[in-house]
């Protein structure tokens, strides 16, 4: 397989530089070039690449996981620069939608490249095929299309278009390179206006904008029912606009109207759309759209303004009132829900019921439309399902969905109400089946399709080592169930700890589990080691804070006091475990999450990881070891501590003022790259790029673990307390905050214990404590910081709102 070491990206235009700082992130080095400014000359000539570059740099949200990596990327321009196209593996044309300049370039290109050199196209709008008509047998068979969504670090679709004549392992080569260096999901296909997802999403989009018009409703009556009702993005439809640009809507609309001739043809844009494109109300980079930030007065929050589509003035936001929905936010499942909300269970659809009338009319035209596009867009229902998924963040796919609601009883409404129905969907019905999908535990994807060419079952194939922990329960089975947590078992020696509790929130069913299964002769006796991780969005939010509250309420401290030394003595079973444990964290991984990672013989994130030490948000300090992990990385990260052991070296006090602002602020790690600086990582954790790769990675780790004979450390009791000098150095610190009144009263004395607990108490300095004295430091800090007025009403706001409170 063709190896990438280098690659070029050609236009430094949004796209193309931030495609730029992906590779990046990757470790890939690559040449980003474009044209030279009228009348440059010197480094001038590079003006163009060098802008698009520090706009990568810029952006928000971030394209590089962290900003070193941004000198991978060296700038310049078409006029000089094209030679060195001779030494990259890999050629992006990303200019702009103009099929003349794109070949005038590309034939230079031809001219320089190194036979064999793969060269493709970003295009969104032009045939991949017509670009590179006319060139050189080599160039046609290394030329095919990569289109990457924007920001391409956060959207994980990748779609590959081949052509007729492109070079099947070439194709490979990239497929497997963007998928385990990138961390994209690569869809095949086909050479159609829009491809896959742009082409069902766009659809959407107009079809939404069309009912909202007929059934005289508002952007936000549109934003509640078309967003996590119906497992779509939180931002649903109006929001996602605004976060992706009309501008960039109106132009993928414009390319499908005018190349696009299907039953769906007459859907375009409304007049007030147009309207407010003129206006440069283009969303959230001109600071206005469908929503508008307005800043609050001082003391209040800053407001967003809904645009009334009728009279194009803002106004503020209205809050929607449909009662199913209130009702259907109570189902866990997504089918269900949708099931609910389309009238399909019990009594059938209500009358007056307008949410289920918008989406029974939104869903019905969706799967009919997505049945049309087989075989014109994809070969099958997996293609299109997957690009929605991972280029639009659905839950579920159009096929699925329709699986979830149900085929059967969709089709029979269809038919009843008048309504066309695909041949596609006929097919299915006429074969003798009832779901797009079937469980096959023998698949690696533990699925299978129904093969709408062939009439029969077809496996759903994935890459080697793209593996979830729902498949390898069907194919290897759970050792050990409860309501919060599974062990189950991943084959070869290895066990998994799975959470599933509400996010993924850690309570007593989670503590017991792990505890339980560590233990010798528990549940897991018979594996060699275990992995701790699960398939959900985030690994973990933290602690229950609710169960926490109660317990604060009542005034059990007896209660809480046990509750604290039973999270202790499952992050010190992790941690002493006689089997190794590897942590696979992911998304947020917060508080007691974080806690748990510190902990592990040797974790295995995926790259976009939001990592970090958060109970100072709800007026705590960590108490399940964190603070006792955090000053054991500080005093072992310490270049030299005096031989009298007294630790007061300049490097023991700058770790120590790193450690205290890491867990005082709050810091959250905003990549892997990043939580490895702020010390919740170590040097030797490796990092999985693409998701769906996370459980096939920390199973291998677990299993190299085991090959190398590794066993549990012994317990520090000797660590050289930092005391009461940086301890004095800190508490001053903070003080001078509280004058300067940056932080409140009750800010000043979480810092302080804090302070207290990373220094071993007000003890000389480089007294020898145990890591057992540090966590009952943390467990007496903690109790007492519970019983603060203050601390009880920040976890009853973060309970509320989802979000911490300051002051």
């Amino acid at each position: 397989m063709k190896r990438i070491h280098k690659v070029a990206i050609l236009g430094a235009g949004t796209m193309g530089a931030r495609i730029a700082a992906h590779f990046a992130n990757a470790g890939v080095p690559s040449f980003l070039l474009d044209i030279v400014p009228p009348d440059a000359d010197g480094p001038a000539r590079n003006k163009i690449a060098a802008a698009g570059l520090e706009a990568a740099k810029k952006s928000k949200p971030a394209a590089f996981f962290e900003p070193s990596l941004a000198q991978l990327i060296t700038v310049g321009n078409f006029e000089d620069d094209l030679k060195r196209l001779a030494d990259v593996d890999w050629i992006i044309e990303a200019v702009i939608e103009n099929l003349d300049i794109k070949r005038s370039l590309l034939k230079k290109v031809e001219a320089i490249r190194k036979p064999g050199t793969i060269v493709t196209t970003n295009t969104s709008g032009l045939p991949v095929a017509k670009i590179a008509e006319g060139f050189s047998e080599d160039f046609r068979r290394s030329w095919f299309g990569t289109h990457f969504f924007n920001p391409p670090r956060y959207m994980r679709l990748l779609e590959l278009i081949p052509t007729a004549e492109a070079d099947r392992a070439l194709i490979e080569a990239v497929a497997h390179f963007c998928d385990t260096q990138l961390g994209k999901g690569v869809v095949l296909a086909k050479d159609t206006p829009n491809f896959i997802g742009n082409r069902i999403g766009t659809f959407s989009v107009l079809n939404v904008i069309r009912l909202m018009q007929e059934m005289d409703m508002s952007i936000e009556d549109v934003d509640a029912l078309t967003g996590q009702a119906v497992g779509w993005p939180r931002s649903a439809t109006f929001r996602t606009i605004d976060l992706v640009g009309l501008d960039i809507l109106g132009h993928v609309v414009s390319n499908m109207t005018e190349n696009v001739r299907d039953e769906r043809s007459d859907l375009r844009l409304p007049l007030f759309f147009q309207q407010m494109i003129e206006r440069k109300w283009l969303g959230d980079k001109t600071k206005a759209g469908f929503y508008k930030k307005v800043k609050g007065g001082e003391g209040e929050e800053d407001a967003r303004l809904g645009l009334d589509w009728k009279t194009l003035e803002y106004r503020p936001r209205q809050k929607t009132k449909f009662a199913a929905l209130e009702m259907a936010k109570n189902v866990e499942e997504t089918g269900a829900r949708v099931r609910m909300l389309l009238g399909l269970e019990g009594a059938g659809p209500q009358k007056g019921d307008e949410a289920g009338a918008f989406l029974w009319a939104a869903l019905s035209d969706l799967w009919t439309y997505s049945a049309n596009r087989i075989p014109e867009i994809s070969e099958s229902v997996v293609e299109i399902d997957h690009a929605m998924r991972l280029g639009f963040n659905w839950e579920l796919g159009p096929f699925e969905l329709w699986d979830a609601a149900g085929v059967e009883a969709t089709v029979a409404r269809m038919k009843k109400e008048g309504h066309p129905v695909a041949a596609n969907v006929e097919k299915l019905l006429a074969s003798g089946q009832k779901f797009w999908y079937a469980e096959d535990p023998a698949a690696a994807s533990g699925r299978k399709y129904w093969d709408l060419a062939a009439s029969k079952w077809q496996r759903v194939d994935v890459p080697v080592g793209v593996w979830s922990v729902e498949v390898a329960k069907k194919s290897n089975g759970v050792v050990k169930k409860n309501a919060g947590a599974s062990l189950v078992d991943l084959g070869e020696g290895v066990g998994c700890i799975q959470f599933h509790s509400k996010m993924n929130a850690i309570g007593a069913d989670i503590i017991s589990l792990i505890t339980q299964s560590l233990k010798p002769g528990g549940p897991g006796e018979n594996f060699d080691a275990f992995v701790i991780t699960n398939d959900a969005q985030n690994f973990s939010v933290g602690a229950n804070l609710m169960m926490l509250l109660m317990s604060v309420q009542e005034e059990e401290w007896d209660e809480i006091d046990l509750v604290i030394r039973q999270f202790q003595s499952m992050t010190q079973a992790i941690k002493f475990s006689a089997k190794p444990v590897v942590l696979a964290p992911f998304g947020l991984t917060l508080g007691g999450g974080c806690e748990m990672s510190l902990h592990a013989a040797a974790r295995q994130p995926h790259a976009e990881l939001y990592m970090g030490l958060v109970e100072v948000g709800v007026g705590l300090l960590p108490g399940g070891g964190g603070c006792k992990e955090m000053l054991l990385r500080a005093v072992d990260s310490a270049s030299s501590i005096r031989p009298d052991g007294r630790g007061e070296s300049v490097e023991m006090m700058e770790a120590m003022k790193k450690t205290f602002e890491t867990i005082a602020t709050a810091k959250v790690a905003t990549s892997a790259h990043e939580a490895r600086g702020l010390g919740f990582l170590c040097d030797s954790d490796r990092i999985t790029m693409n998701r769906e790769r996370v459980l096939f990675d920390a199973k291998a780790r677990a299993l190299e673990l085991v090959r190398a004979g590794c066993r549990p450390p012994v317990m520090r009791t000797d660590i050289p307390a930092p005391g009461e000098n940086i301890l004095a150095a800190l508490k001053m610190g903070v003080y001078l905050m509280r004058q300067g009144d940056f932080i409140s009263d009750h800010e000043q004395k979480l810092g302080n214990k804090i302070a207290e607990v990373l220094c071993g108490g007000n003890v000389t300095s480089g007294t020898p404590v145990s890591e057992q004295y540090l966590l009952d430091l943390e467990r007496e800090a903690f109790k007492s910081l519970c019983g603060e007025k203050k601390t009880q009403e920040r976890i009853q706001y973060t309970l509320k709102t989802g979000k911490t409170l300051r002051n």
